[in-house]
This record gives structure tokens, C-alpha cells and sequence, in this order.
């Protein structure tokens, strides 16, 4: 037995020589001409993000020597490490994250078989280690070069995506091109976070949209962050900058579990959960046709005033945020008085559905602040599908299992107000505050309906009208009529708010839900 010692060792040290050498080549990339080019462009390169995004920049490569095995075209004679991709898992803020990023200065950061089975492998690591995945999207789509076989790779990834869905967290940060069919997995994911005037998508480009339609436009107007993040609504979030976008994907990943079998993460609050929001008696007028900003509310009543707004620019009648109360994460649908006077309509009732649907599927639980007038009015909205698009908001609280807290802050009107996780929907907790109004609509409609012979007919219909309007509003209209038929819970002081909160969310935090089998709810669409 020859002593350890003894043994030979240079030809193990040549091959850890000669791996070095190869892992060397695989973090430079291609070149430095292609590197220069990236950063010229204002966007960095697949490695500077991933260092950008985990915990103090350290991360485990998977497949980094990876080389694509086609021909033709000139593809044998160029067959770069990692296939134009980057795969890696590792810690942001110390919990485990898998991510993958395209690398645009290989083959432009095009999929070919290769570069899709490592992007199948990073999300069913994922899947199986039940840990939120991150994909930082920079590439030209599929590879011409490699036919088919592309298009297979994309059809993997869509397959992963939906079966992920509601599973484990997925985020899609778009820091450079996506077109074509590509663009679906990242409309597949939960959150889509974009760059301005680096980042687009778009099914069919500006210079199809020119042939087919005659229409000129640029590719930031046609799918650049603003565009989808104010008008098409496929975009959460828009950053000027890459750095500023990675750091909110980290802040995003603190609100949400790993997985749906988990919890999210709570923390030490240096808020106190009895500290009182006197401040609420005036945030909100007692005039119900006078505006105000809901995010100011929110911002008195959440842990340190700190929320996290999805969809800001979208649907800007509709407040979607994540926020904690006592360091528990919460999610908080709200009516925005700002914007539309709160009003529901198409896109603020998709807005809000998705939300609650991504709240419930990773079990967080939900306080929804309640101000609407009713459905926006007008034939754009009914030919558009606002029953359909209501619908989707109704279906989605309705199937929602997670603790459900509804807070009426002002009116409450029609069918606005059962959509709002009214308490006729299951909604656990229903509070009011003492100025609210829950009708089928506003006193002065609803008596121009009940009593308009009697107005007309009236010697001084103005004075009738008054009359009838103070008459309804006092039978129908006072602020503890819904809550002397157990509509409301609790008519409560604005300045107990947070307390109250906070005590119904302990108090429903062990709730369960047994629901019937099904494979699945046919949701409206």
C-alpha cells in the first residue's frame, strides 16, 4: 500500500490546471469586444446581474461547461461554454434561489436544445427543492440555426412554467429583448419586472406591425417598460436602471414564501401592534365625493409605513400592495379615490383578481379597503367584457382560502360592494368605519329610482327630492344598518385600525379551509 505521500500528483494537478483554464474561459465570456458592447448599451452582463441579485454575490453554477451539440450553419465551429446561459442557485437574504440569465453576447442570447435543457433543469431543481426561481431575460428568442428543436425548448419551459404556477414563486426580469413566443413564459410567471429602454417585448415586432398595419412605431413604444407597465399591464414594475430593478426583485422575494407549502417570512417588528392611527380621522374626507389618497392610509396603519406597490402605473384605480402588520406580511387590495374616484373597471378588476389569486396561492393573507362608487359606466366597458373581467375578481376572492379582512373606510355601493370581499363572499372579518355608506347606490340615485312619480308630481320637486334623498339615507344609508343585520362585524374607530387589524389577522391565522375536489375551477376569462 503506498503511503500518501508517496503517490504521484502532477498529473492531478495538470487537470485541475486545465479545469481552471476552462472555468476561466466560461466567466469571461467570448470576448472583451462583446463584453464592451453589452455595457455600451447601458445593460450588464449575465454574471454582473446574478452577483447583483444573490446574497454578497456568491452563487453555484449549474451546467457552466455546457456546449450546444448542433451543426450546420457554422454552428460546429462555435460552440462557446453555457450555450448562451447562465444557471446558478444560491441565498438572497439567506434563503435559497435559483435563477437563470441569459447571456446576450453568445448567439445573442438565443435558445437553442442546449441552452433549453439547462434553463428545464434550473426550474425543476426549483420545483423539487421547493424554491422561488428567477429569470433575468436578455436574448433574440429562438435560434434560427437549430429549427425545431428551438421551439421545442420554449415549449418545455411554458410546460415548467404552468406546473410551477402557484407551486413556487416565479419572477421574470426583462433586461433586454424578448420576442415572439418568448414572451409568453415571462406572461406565464407572477411578476414581470421590465428596464426602460433596454428591456422589450412584443409577439411580432415594429417592422411587422409596420407591413401588416402601416402603423410606425419604435420598439420601446410598441413593448418598452412603460408601455407595458401603464398600458398593457403585462409589466409590475419599471426601473431606470438595472441595479434598482435587482434590488427591488430582492426586496419582492422578502414577502413571499418559498413555496406554497410554506408561510411567508415574518420578522421582528420594531412597530408596535398597538399603536393607534389617529391620523386616519383625517386622511379621508367625510364627504364621499371628495378625493384623497388611499396610499396614505395604507401607509399609517402597515408596519413603518413601508409598502410595496404591484401594478402602480396599471389600473391606477385599483392599490395593490405587500405590506406587514406586527411583521407578518399581508396583502391589500384597495379602492384609490384618486384615480377614477375608485371606481372598478376592466383593468382594475384583472388587476386586483391577480393579485388575490397570487396572495391566496402562496398564503398570504388578505385586507382589502373598501371605497367604491360601483362599475364604471359607459359602452367601452360593457362591449368591452366588465361582466366577464368583474367576474374574475368575484371568482377570485370566492376561492380565496387564505384569512380575508374587509374594511369599508367610506361607501360601498352595488354590485362594487360584494366584489370587494364583502362579507356575503367569505370574508372573515368585515369592519366598517362610523362614516360608512353600504347601499345598492348613492342616496340622491337611488331616490330619483324609488320616488320619481312622487318627485314629479310635487309642487317643488327640488325640495321633494331633497326630502326623499335625507329619507332613504337615513333608513337605508345610516352607518350601522349593515352592521344590525351582521353585514359588518364592528363599526370601529379609524384610530384603532392597525390594533383591530392586527388582532383579527392572530386570531385567523391558524384558519382552515377544507375545500371540495375538483381538478380545478373553470375561472372566467
Amino acid at each position: 500500500m503506498t503511503a500518501l505521500d508517496d503517490r504521484p500528483t502532477g498529473r492531478q494537478r495538470g487537470t485541475v490546471a486545465e479545469l481552471e483554464a476552462k472555468r476561466d474561459a466560461m466567466r469571461r465570456g467570448p470576448s472583451d469586444k462583446a463584453t464592451e458592447a453589452q455595457h455600451a448599451k447601458g445593460k450588464l452582463t449575465a454574471r454582473e446581474r446574478l452577483l447583483l441579485l444573490f446574497d454578497d454575490g456568491r452563487f453555484t453554477e449549474v451546467e457552466g461547461l455546457r456546449r450546444h451539440r448542433a451543426s450546420g450553419f457554422g454552428l460546429e465551429d462555435t460552440r462557446p461554454y453555457t450555450d448562451g446561459v447562465v444557471t446558478a442557485w444560491g441565498r438572497v437574504l439567506g434563503r435559497t434561489v435559483f435563477a437563470y440569465a441569459h447571456d446576450f453576447r453568445i448567439f445573442g442570447g438565443s435558445l437553442g436544445e442546449a441552452h433549453a435543457e439547462k434553463i428545464h433543469k434550473i426550474m425543476d431543481m426549483a420545483a423539487t427543492a421547493g424554491a422561488p426561481i428567477v429569470g433575468l431575460c436578455d436574448g433574440a428568442g429562438a435560434r434560427i440555426q437549430e429549427g425545431v428543436t428551438a421551439l421545442a425548448g420554449y415549449g418545455g419551459i411554458f410546460q415548467r412554467n404552468v406546473r410551477n404556477s402557484g407551486v413556487i414563486p416565479q419572477i421574470s426580469v426583462m433586461m433586454g429583448p424578448c420576442a415572439g413566443g418568448a414572451a409568453y413564459s415571462p406572461a406565464l410567471t407572477d411578476f414581470v419586472f421590465m428596464v426602460r429602454g433596454t428591456s422589450q417585448m412584443f409577439i411580432t415586432g415594429p417592422d411587422v406591425v409596420r407591413a401588416v398595419t402601416g402603423e410606425r412605431i419604435s420598439q420601446n413604444g410598441l413593448g418598452g417598460a412603460d408601455a407595458h407597465a401603464t398600458v398593457s399591464g403585462v409589466a409590475g414594475f419599471a426601473y431606470d436602471d438595472e441595479a434598482s430593478c435587482l434590488a427591488d426583485v430582492r426586496y419582492l422575494l422578502s414577502f413571499l414564501p418559498a413555496n406554497n407549502r410554506e408561510q411567508p417570512p415574518s420578522e421582528p417588528s420594531a412597530d408596535r401592534p398597538d399603536r393607534l392611527t389617529p391620523a386616519m380621522l383625517d386622511l379621508v374626507p367625510s364627504d364621499a365625493k371628495q378625493s384623497y389618497d388611499i396610499r396614505k392610509v395604507i401607509g399609517e396603519f402597515v408596519d413603518a409605513g413601508d409598502f410595496f406597490e404591484v401594478h402602480e402605473f396599471w389600473a391606477p384605480n385599483v392599490v395593490c400592495a405587500l405590506a406587514r402588520l406586527d411583521g407578518h406580511v399581508v396583502g391589500i387590495v384597495a379602492n384609490q379615490p384618486a384615480s377614477l374616484a375608485g371606481v372598478l373597471d376592466i383593468k382594475g378588476s384583472e388587476k386586483a383578481a391577480r393579485f388575490v389569486q397570487m396572495c391566496d396561492s402562496f398564503n398570504i393573507p388578505l385586507v382589502t379597503l373598501v371605497d367604491v362608487p360601483g362599475f364604471l359606466p359607459g359602452v367601452d366597458q360593457e362591449h368591452g367584457g366588465i361582466i366577464r373581467h368583474g367576474a374574475k375578481l368575484l371568482f377570485a376572492y370566492c376561492n380565496a382560502t387564505v384569512p380575508r379582512i374587509q374594511l369599508i373606510l367610506r361607501k360601498a355601493y352595488g354590485g362594487a360592494y360584494i366584489v370587494m370581499d364583502s362579507r356575503s363572499i367569505g370574508s372573515d372579518v368585515s369592519l366598517a368605519w362610523p362614516g360608512n355608506e353600504i347601499a345598492v347606490m348613492g342616496a340622491e340615485g337611488a331616490a330619483g329610482v324609488i320616488f320619481r312619480r312622487e318627485i314629479a308630481a310635487a309642487d317643488d320637486p327640488e325640495l321633494s327630492r331633497e326630502q326623499r334623498v335625507k329619507e332613504y339615507r337615513d333608513q337605508l344609508m345610516h352607518p350601522y344598518y349593515a352592521a344590525e343585520r351582521g353585514l359588518v362585524d364592528d363599526v370601529i374607530d379609524p384610530a384603532q385600525t392597525r390594533v383591530r387589524l392586527i388582532d383579527a389577522l392572530a386570531m385567523l391565522r391558524t384558519k382552515y379551509v377544507a375545500q371540495p375536489w375538483r381538478k380545478h375551477g373553470n375561472q372566467p376569462q
